[in-house]
């Protein structure tokens, strides 16, 4: 069965988190996402207290940056969250924006080279191993958290191109994809890539496959999601039916969990998660 979630965007004020998170778990959602953009709040900062406010909503972080972050510190702080709040926490990780990146100083010559390291280390870590690495951009001497999670959360990865594709497939319990690069043609692709990966690997568990969809609700949605450029791909105008029946094409086009993300002209992010929760989802089945 494909989870919905919907996403919180990083513009929202972290003073309106609460009330974001307490409409989220009060009308059902399953999940809520956030992901970490340069430089509004912090995610792992942001989703300690949205998890902190409810007693049973999911949260997701897709993504971190990597390179804005030390992969010891990503895994004492991930260690932390799931200790805190065991099963409710999905950690995503990805290149990060480039030129964001670049204005702090942290960007890498070789995005794919840093995440394949990044993911490796992070997953011993978060195993509860001693790690010792020496690569181009990950350096351990014998690392290993004194306070490691009873079980890691997922660990996913986004990605676009083919080659992180194969470092997701191959590293990562799963794969996000964003909206504006995946077409159902590309969704194909991914998967295929990502399998492949993991079966020159010689794994054999589940790869779970995330799908930011860009829903546009709201009066004059065709127009604005005509503004965004993003049509033709994984983006949805309209109402709760047509919203839930782009769902149900790429649940049935393989993807595992389908989270909505607004467009920045929206507003209201309560009024948003709402709608996923209490409009979109019971026309899911």
């Amino acid at each position: 069965m494909t989870i919905l979630a919907a996403t919180c965007l990083p513009q929202v004020p972290p003073e309106r988190l609460r009330e974001v998170a307490r409409a989220a778990e009060d009308a059902g959602l399953a999940e809520l996402w956030l992901w970490e953009d340069c430089f509004w709040g912090g995610a792992l900062t942001l989703a300690s207290a949205l998890l902190a406010w409810t007693d049973r909503l999911a949260v997701g972080i897709g993504v971190l940056p990597v390179p804005l972050r030390n992969v010891a510190l990503t895994a004492m702080e991930t260690a932390a969250l799931e200790r805190m709040f065991p099963g409710r926490v999905t950690v995503g990780v990805g290149h990060g924006v480039q030129d964001w990146m670049g204005q702090v100083g942290a960007r890498a010559a070789s995005p794919l080279t840093l995440l394949a390291e990044y993911l490796r280390a992070l997953r011993g870590l978060l195993r509860g191993e001693r790690v010792t690495t020496d690569g181009r951009y990950v350096k351990l001497d014998d690392v290993a958290l004194d306070l490691p999670p009873a079980s890691p959360p997922p660990l996913l990865a986004a990605a676009t191109g083919d080659r992180t594709l194969q470092v997701s497939g191959q590293y990562a319990d799963g794969t996000i994809l964003t909206s504006g690069s995946t077409t159902p043609e590309r969704l194909r692709e991914a998967r295929e890539i990502a399998a492949g990966a993991r079966a020159a690997a010689g794994l054999t568990g589940p790869h779970q496959v995330v799908l930011y969809l860009l829903t546009v609700t709201g009066p004059d949605a065709a127009r604005r999601l005509a503004a965004t450029g993003e049509a033709g791909t994984a983006a949805v105008a309209g109402d709760a039916a047509e919203v839930a029946a782009a769902v149900r094409l790429w649940a049935g086009a393989g993807v595992d969990k389908v989270v909505l993300h607004p467009d920045a002209a929206d507003q209201d992010p309560v009024g948003f998660v709402r709608f996923a929760a209490e409009q979109v989802q019971p026309l899911l089945g």
